[in-house]
């Protein structure tokens, strides 16, 4: 796509700019600070209040240099991280490449259908989808494909994801400051578990102790400077042990309400950068709306709220300084005061802050199926009913490209339940994949590959692609039999929609027929809506029992100058090509 190519030249373009100020700022605060000492010098040598006047102008501007360098390497690593999202996705729309997360960890070998239609793990739907930086927000996008939404909100999710697809700049933007956040499960975890955490409130005496003796010693140190009297310099070094001894009592208390939260101050920053870019971001969509008022708290939003936490636990991690945690505490107990805004900050607003972290999971899991309606817009979003109607017109495969997807017109009524017959390689598994991945993009909210689509969102159960668990000591044919009986049990709650590739290849023929008859006729008796896939030509005669709810589809493979040929085009009734024959043929085997 041009646009990601023309964004990858701006913010080239933008990052050299950065560098060049980012270097020039470095090289000036070096020289200010060469200067600032030079000029303590002469003053030390001359007394002259020249020097310090210098002295005091030269230090202002070097911490004004020192904001302007901090905010310069954000913009440098926003900069970055914003030409690496449009380099992935050119790669990714050109290339095919896959420089995403591919959600290995997600993999469920016992989900109704998460193994058998590649969600998640290399190359998977999960990986095509994935424009998630933080930790919340990868778990929601996985969440979200397992587990089918209701119809309401899969109707608000839609609206949502069509908003956000149109937003390219501001969904860039999020993702990169998410990206800069480097959060990670345990910092995501470590949090919650600080918020959830009973933490009772300083007693009375300590809160009290925590004012008198600071004011004690600037007591001390202000009696010092006026008399010049060293009983106040006596006083001050008694006060200064007092003050570490009353706050050794809680460093423990401190040491635990930071524990395994390195780093938190950086990555609670960034949580707050993105819920300000949904605060002040315009939204119609009523989902983004109702999102965006979760973060209203206490009068104040919930990005300022983050920002004042994030202050928090960086005073609080003053503690591990030595030099400074001695000489600030000694002085004024500057931890146990911090401790008191942390506990009272938690009492405030723990409550809340997961909801406000779900938000962001939120948004992560819609711009990612907003990237996908943007780099897709000839998918649709299906129109929703309650009828047990399923249809759609040039359904293919949404991992597929464009130039190398066929698609095909598949209705799901009168007929509910399709058999499927074709020779190997002719396309029979990539479209059951196709409808099951689409069916669950739809009861997720998301477009699907179709030029248009009519779907009652329904469970998805699945016995395509089972793995031998040799560690339980299974053999495929008995994990199949307890995927079948996993089918059942669901379709007895409720119906489904469910996908079926050549059940019971591990028994003998009549055995596999007599078994895969009886399968059909007991999902189309739960009400099933779907397809199963068979070679066996017997298994189609079934239709004939159950005109109204069973229908023979097929693809074919044409002999064309002494080569197969495969249209991947389904057509109606059953198989009549005997491919493998033709091949064995060709290749002498026969």
């Amino acid at each position: 796509m041009k646009v990601y190519q023309d964004k990858i030249t701006q913010f080239t373009l933008a990052l050299q700019s950065i560098n060049k100020k980012y270097n020039s700022i470095s090289l000036v605060r070096l020289l200010v600070i060469v200067a600032f000492f030079v000029s303590v010098y002469y003053y030390v040598e001359q007394q002259s209040m020249l020097f310090i006047v210098l002295a005091i102008a030269l230090f202002v501007g070097f911490i004004f240099l020192m904001k302007l360098h901090s905010k310069l390497l954000n913009d440098k690593k926003i900069a970055n991280a914003l030409l690496t999202i449009n380099k992935d996705e050119l790669a990714f729309v050109s290339k095919r490449e896959l420089p995403f997360e591919d959600g290995q960890e997600f993999i469920d070998f016992q989900h109704p259908y998460a193994y058998d239609l590649d969600i998640f793990g290399a190359h998977s739907l999960f990986q095509n989808l994935n424009r998630t930086a933080t930790f919340i927000g990868k778990k929601t996008l996985a969440e979200r494909l397992l587990v089918l939404a209701p119809n309401e909100e899969i109707i608000e999710n839609q609206a949502a994801v069509a908003e956000l697809s149109s937003k390219l700049d501001w969904r860039q933007d999020f993702l990169a400051f998410a990206k800069v956040s480097q959060d990670n499960q345990s910092s995501y975890e470590s949090l919650l578990r600080w918020s959830t955490f009973n933490s009772n409130p300083l007693s009375r005496l300590t809160n009290i102790g925590s004012y008198i003796l600071p004011l004690l010693f600037i007591g001390s140190a202000i009696g010092y400077l006026i008399s010049s009297n060293t009983i106040f310099v006596s006083a001050m070094s008694y006060l200064f042990i007092i003050n570490l001894a009353f706050l050794g009592k809680y460093f423990k208390r401190i040491q635990i309400e930071i524990s395994n939260s390195d780093n938190i101050d950086k990555i609670l920053k960034q949580y707050s950068k993105l819920l300000q870019k949904v605060e002040e971001e315009k939204f119609s969509a009523p989902k983004l709306l109702a999102l965006q008022q979760k973060l209203k708290f206490k009068e104040k939003n919930a990005s300022a709220h983050f920002q004042e936490l994030s202050e928090l636990f960086s005073k609080m991690d003053s503690i591990n300084n030595l030099i400074t945690a001695t000489l600030f505490n000694g002085a004024f107990l500057y931890n146990l005061h911090a401790l008191k805004d942390l506990l009272k900050w938690k009492k405030e607003h723990a409550t809340a802050l997961e909801d406000w972290l779900a938000v962001i999971g939120e948004f992560e899991m819609l711009n990612s199926f907003a990237n996908l309606s943007y780099n897709n817009p000839d998918f649709v979003f299906p129109t929703l009913n309650t009828d047990f109607k399923i249809s759609f017109n040039n359904l293919s495969h949404p991992l597929l490209t464009s130039a190398t997807r066929v698609g095909n017109e598949v209705q799901f009524y009168p007929q509910s339940f399709m058999i499927l017959t074709g020779s190997n390689m002719s396309g029979k598994s990539t479209f059951l994949r196709s409808l099951g991945i689409n069916m669950v993009l739809a009861g997720a909210g998301s477009v699907v590959c179709a030029a248009a689509a009519t779907v009652h969102p329904l469970p998805v159960l699945v016995s395509m692609r089972l793995s031998d668990s040799l560690s339980d000591s299974e053999s495929y044919f008995f994990a199949e039999i307890k995927r079948l009986k996993q089918i059942m049990n669901a379709l007895e709650k409720q119906p489904a929609f469910v996908l079926l590739d050549e059940i019971l290849r591990g028994t003998n023929s009549d055995d596999k027929r007599n078994g895969t008859i009886e399968v059909v006729k007991k999902v189309i008796a739960n009400k099933a809506i779907g397809a199963i896939a068979t070679h066996d030509i017997e298994v189609c005669l079934t239709t004939n029992a159950f005109p109204a709810i069973l229908t023979n589809k097929c693809f074919e493979v044409e002999i064309v100058n002494d080569e197969l040929h495969f249209d991947y085009k389904l057509r109606d009734g059953i198989c009549k090509n005997k491919s493998a024959t033709f091949l064995m043929t060709k290749m002498g085997v026969i």
